[in-house]
């Protein structure tokens, strides 16, 4: 679908720059964390790739690695959007899969239970939110947010169960464009990071 003006309903995901946490592979959901140096550093990177496109809308994550990623790429007034936060984690934050499967050795985030955190039915609930919100708007919203979250996101943009979103390997501070071909949802660019 496009707007009156030509330019097509898609759906912008930008994954937050790197954190000590991201880096370790620690579940990070409400532990707000700064971006590393390096962090920084590649996600002032973004603002040649996102510069140049009109959007309509430009959301993040209440994180301050989300927003922090957004300020540097140039959407320092991007709006906040409690839907767009990390997967709750509940006790598993701060722990590594490893770490969880010392205890827990089936569990994923996908499809386990995890103590005191989300479930994947809460999560595409708000996720469906963001989803009906960036489809009502003609052209294209960029959200700014988290791993887990923005590959439940795409799942869900493309009529996928959460449990889908593991297929979609995230790394930080890149970019992933979602969109329709004449009525269907479709992955149009995936995890491409700046130069």
């Amino acid at each position: 679908m496009s707007s009156a003006d030509g330019v097509p309903t898609e759906l912008w995901l930008v994954r937050h720059g790197e954190t000590e946490w991201s880096r370790t592979g620690q579940h990070t959901s409400v532990t707000d964390l700064e971006l590393t140096a390096d962090g920084e550093a590649i996600a002032a990177r973004l603002q040649h790739p996102l510069a140049d496109q009109p959007f309509a809308r430009v959301l993040a994550s209440p994180r301050r690695r989300a927003r922090r990623t957004a300020e540097l790429a140039g959407f320092a007034a991007a709006d906040v959007d409690d839907d767009l936060a990390e997967w709750a984690y509940g006790d598993y934050e701060g722990l590594t899969t490893p770490q969880i499967h010392e205890s827990d050795p089936a569990w994923s985030v996908w499809t386990g239970v995890t103590p005191g955190g989300e479930t994947a039915q809460q999560v595409a609930a708000r996720l469906d939110r963001v989803v009906a919100a960036a489809r009502d708007i003609e052209g294209r919203t960029l959200v700014f947010a988290h791993g887990h979250s923005l590959r439940a996101l795409a799942a869900r943009w493309l009529g996928l169960d959460v449990a889908q979103g593991r297929i979609f390997d995230l790394d930080t501070a890149t970019i992933s464009v979602l969109g329709d071909d004449r009525g269907i949802p479709v992955v149009r660019r995936w995890n491409v990071a700046p130069r």
